[in-house]
C-alpha cells in the first residue's frame, strides 16, 4: 500500500473540517458564542423550510411532538377558501404540506396567530377562531366572530385567566373566547396591535402595535389595566414572544428586524431578507423561525442564551 504524503493529509483534513462546519443538522446542538449584542443577517441562518409553502404568515412550536405548526394564507387572505396549516420538522423537512384545512361549512381563508391550549391548536382566521386537534390535524371547532363585524382578526394567545384573547390589527379592540362566547375584553386602546403574547411573571397580556405605533401595550385582566412594556426601535410589529421575564423578543417588518425588548427599550439583534411575520420559538434548540409572506418560506436562526 503505497503512503500518503504530508501534504495530502493535510488536505484531507482541512477539507473534513470545513464540511463539518458548513453543513448543520437540524438537531445541532445550539450555539454557545452567540450574544444579544451581536447582529446577525442571512449569512447566520441554521437552516430554511419551503417545498410547498404558499404566503406562510405563523409559526407556531408544539414542544410536546417537536414539530413546527406552519399557517399559509395561500392567495387571499379574506375570502379565497384555500388556507391551510403545515406541519414541518426541526430539521427543515415538511412531512405534511396541509395538514390542517378548514371544512365546507367553516373554510379557512387567511390563517394568522395560533397558540396551543390542551391538544388544541387555535388559529386566529378572517371570520374567527378555528380549533384543530394538534395530533390529528382534524377540524373540531369554529367560533364566529363576525357579529362583530372584525377588521382583520390577528393573534390569539391563552391569557392567566385561561380564556383566549384575540387582536384586531383593523380595529383598535382585544377580542375575548370562552368556550364559544365571544366577547370585548378591551374597546379602549390607543391603536391597532397584531401579535399577543402571556407574560406569565406578570400575569398580563402584551401586545405588539401595528402601524406607526411603536408602544407595546400590556393589559391585565384581573384588574382591566392598561399599562406599557416599553418601546422599540421600527414599527409594523407583527410577531411578539417571550423570552425571559423582563424582556421578550418582537419582528418588525418597517425595517426587517427582530428585536430585544429589554426593561422597556428595545436592541436590533437580526436582520433578515423580507418583512417578517409572526415568529415562532423552539423551546428546544433556542431557535427561532420566521416566516415570510412573500418569500413562501420560513428561516431559522440560533438565538442567544436567555436574557
Amino acid at each position: 500500500m503505497s503512503s500518503q504524503s504530508p501534504f495530502r493529509l493535510l488536505f484531507a483534513s482541512i477539507v473534513v473540517v470545513f464540511l463539518s462546519v458548513g453543513c448543520r443538522s437540524g438537531d445541532e446542538s445550539p450555539a454557545t458564542n452567540l450574544s444579544w449584542d451581536m447582529v446577525q443577517d442571512s449569512t447566520d441562518r441554521v437552516l430554511t423550510i419551503q417545498g410547498g409553502l404558499k404566503g406562510p404568515e405563523s409559526v407556531q412550536y408544539d414542544p410536546k411532538q417537536d414539530v413546527y405548526f406552519i399557517s399559509n394564507f395561500n392567495g387571499d387572505a379574506a375570502a379565497d377558501s384555500n388556507g391551510f396549516i403545515s406541519r414541518a420538522q426541526p430539521d427543515g423537512t415538511i412531512d405534511s404540506l396541509k395538514f390542517m384545512t378548514g371544512t365546507s361549512a367553516h373554510p379557512m381563508h387567511g390563517p394568522r396567530g395560533m397558540t396551543i391550549s390542551g391538544d388544541t391548536l387555535f388559529v386566529a382566521d378572517q371570520k374567527g377562531i378555528h380549533g384543530f386537534n394538534r395530533h390529528s390535524g382534524a377540524h373540531i371547532s369554529f367560533t364566529d366572530f363576525t357579529d362583530f363585524e372584525p377588521g382583520f382578526l390577528n393573534d390569539v394567545a391563552i391569557g392567566p385567566d385561561n380564556h383566549l384573547y384575540v387582536t384586531d390589527s383593523g380595529k383598535p379592540l382585544l377580542y375575548r373566547m370562552s368556550g364559544n362566547n365571544v366577547s370585548i375584553a378591551v374597546d379602549s386602546l390607543s391603536h391597532v396591535n397584531n401579535g399577543i403574547m402571556l407574560d406569565k411573571a406578570n400575569q398580563r397580556l402584551v401586545m405588539a402595535a401595528w402601524g406607526d405605533g411603536q408602544t407595546f401595550l400590556t393589559w391585565h385582566p384581573a384588574n382591566n389595566k392598561l399599562d406599557s412594556a416599553g418601546t422599540g426601535l421600527g414599527g409594523d410589529y407583527d410577531g411578539i414572544e417571550p423570552i425571559s421575564q423582563n424582556s421578550f423578543i418582537v419582528t418588525s417588518q418597517a425595517d426587517s428586524t427582530l428585536q430585544l425588548i429589554k426593561n422597556g427599550s428595545g436592541k436590533i439583534f437580526l436582520r433578515v431578507p423580507g418583512n417578517p411575520a409572526d415568529m415562532g420559538i423552539d423551546t428546544k434548540r433556542n431557535r427561532v423561525a420566521v416566516p415570510y409572506i412573500a418569500l413562501n418560506r420560513v428561516d431559522i436562526w440560533q438565538l442567544p442564551n436567555q436574557e
